[in-house]
């Protein structure tokens, strides 16, 4: 929570919360491009690492939805260290699924830019959506 003034209280906290469940699936794609395969351990601590805080509680939904999407496939290792270890990568679909959305996060950061600083968009944007 940040206070900005007296009277104004921004959450930012949730926000940025909101912002990282929105692209999880997207780091999750890129974090299992980087190194070919990953355990879900692994991709929990890289994402932790990015400070994308995350809990096994939410990687393994996310990682069964993009298995059943097509988008990974895993498989199984037995383990010195006790039971055997699924070990996820990305699929065709899933490569291809995640240059689609490297080309989307590339568009969305200049129109994000674009917004930020170019004054002649901004008026441009008001201007059509005041006639709407």
């Amino acid at each position: 929570m940040k206070v900005i003034d007296n009277n104004i209280v921004i959450n930012s906290d949730n926000i940025k919360s909101q912002m990282r469940k929105g692209i999880l699936e997207y780091c999750i794609l890129s974090i299992l491009a980087q190194n070919d395969e990953a355990y879900a351990s692994t991709i929990i601590s890289e994402l932790k690492d990015a400070e994308m805080i995350i809990v096994e509680g939410t990687l393994y939904p996310l990682l069964t939805r993009q298995k059943n999407q097509g988008l990974l496939k895993y498989r199984w290792e037995e383990s010195k260290q006790g039971p055997p270890r699924k070990y996820y990568s990305l699929t065709e679909k899933g490569k291809l699924t995640l240059k689609e959305l490297d080309n989307v996060w590339n568009g969305l950061v200049e129109t994000i830019k674009k917004i930020k600083t170019d004054k002649d968009y901004f008026n441009n944007v008001k201007i059509h959506c005041d006639s709407i």
